[in-house]
């Protein structure tokens, strides 16, 4: 299977998410969501409170929130809970999770919302109007368009 090769698909298509209005986690699960089998609404629903760093507390980005969530439709424990297996299983799941997080803050510097964006402490729960000035004063939609690309390498790199 070579779903993931056309990286800059991935990217363009997470971007222009972003710029239809849905937030970064959304842009992201959306992005993937029919390579994974994904009902888009249900997706659309599921991703939206990791928007803004987790609800506008702007903690984890959402689009690498976004990305744990695939990469665990991916990676999680496939054996029951009681069987040998699972802890071993739960913690390359989990090895694979922290890997693609160091490459996100290896590429970003960080892999919180606020510091990516220059903020202190949590916003508003009321988001802000997309406005033209909107997306070309903050890095979102670079973030969203890398994120997505970096993920449809990462996942490539894995079916081989």
């Amino acid at each position: 299977m070579t779903i993931f090769k056309d990286y800059d698909y991935y990217g363009e298509k997470a971007e222009n998410y972003f710029l239809l209005g849905y937030n970064c986690a959304q842009s992201l699960i959306l992005t993937f969501a029919d390579d994974f089998g994904l009902d888009p609404k249900l997706a659309e629903r599921l991703a939206f409170p990791f928007g803004a760093g987790m609800g506008r507390l702007r903690e984890v980005c959402g689009a690498l929130s976004a990305s744990f969530m695939l990469l665990g439709l991916r990676s999680a424990p496939k054996s029951d809970l009681e069987c040998e297996a699972y802890d071993d299983e739960k913690a390359a799941a989990y090895a694979e999770i922290q890997a693609f997080a160091k490459k996100f803050e290896f590429e970003f510097g960080s892999i919180y919302c606020r510091d990516l964006l220059g903020l202190e402490g949590k916003s508003d729960p009321k988001p802000e109007k997309r406005t033209l000035d909107y997306y070309n004063n903050r890095p979102c939609n670079g973030i969203i368009k890398i994120t997505a690309y970096m993920l449809a390498e990462y996942l490539a790199e894995k079916e081989n």
